[in-house]
């Protein structure tokens, strides 16, 4: 069902009632629309090109091995955006369904480590984070918590050079994470899909996972997506707006 925000007073109720009734059992899943209104770029609209080349020329094993210094300044571009974002009133809401209890956890496509900064502390980081760095050569990781000066940056152990801690265009996603994300959308009795294109893999597969495992499907994204299709109710609205207001109705219970 297409909802708008003008109707979705005739709708909150039972969506209220559904998030109540999972008794924690909801997931949420987010993409880059959730951090728009952050003021972060989405990785893949014309926003993201950097010198001429898009995110799939930069976000490319090929790429930082032909051009390392070229790729390390896109990504240092993107920390400088990301170390000013705040979370917006999207990642607040989610922070407070899960300090409240009825959100069991967040698996996102983001890197920018924002849910976290909202006070989301059960996060699966599907794409990895911005804010690590790893070596190319050896086992050596590192957290890091503001952009990067020196590039491209080196490994302390080995002096090889470092990579973001991300998964890009070819690669493999973390198989712990991949595993984690499976087993909650199983047994997820309500997920809350926010601001995802549902096109990239294998995320896109997640909301008709849930769905056939008997979960409510709620889209919240201001354009139709294929996970309309699936969800019972597709809000088509900003994140932002919407996420805020479905809390506020839960605060009235």
């Amino acid at each position: 069902m297409i909802i708008k925000k003008e109707e979705l007073g005739e709708v909150l109720p039972s969506i209220q009632e559904e998030i109540l009734n999972a008794n924690g059992n909801v997931v949420a899943l987010t993409g880059a629309g959730i951090s728009k209104a952050s003021g972060i770029p989405t990785f893949r609209g014309p926003e993201g090109k950097f010198k001429g080349k898009d995110s799939t020329e930069l976000a490319n094993p090929y790429t930082f091995s032909q051009n390392p210094k070229l790729v390390w300044e896109w990504y240092k571009y993107r920390m400088e955006i990301i170390h000013k974002a705040k979370p917006n009133p999207a990642h607040l809401a989610l922070a407070e369904l899960e300090n409240k209890g009825l959100l069991n956890a967040v698996i996102t496509q983001n890197v920018d480590g924002l849910h976290q900064k909202a006070g989301n502390k059960n996060v699966i980081e599907i794409h990895g984070s911005i804010w690590r760095m790893k070596c190319v050569n050896c086992d050596y990781k590192t957290q890091i918590n503001e952009p990067i000066s020196k590039i491209p940056p080196r490994c302390p152990n080995c002096n090889n050079i470092l990579r973001p801690d991300v998964v890009w265009y070819g690669e493999v996603l973390p198989e712990e994470a991949i595993k984690k994300s499976h087993e909650l959308i199983r047994n997820a009795k309500v997920l809350i899909v926010v601001g995802t294109s549902g096109l990239v893999m294998p995320a896109a597969r997640f909301p008709g996972i849930a769905a056939a495992f008997g979960a409510t499907v709620i889209d919240i994204n201001p354009i139709i997506t294929p996970v309309s299709e699936i969800a019972k109710w597709a809000i088509l609205e900003k994140a932002e707006e919407i996420l805020p207001l479905i809390v506020s109705s839960l605060n009235k219970t």
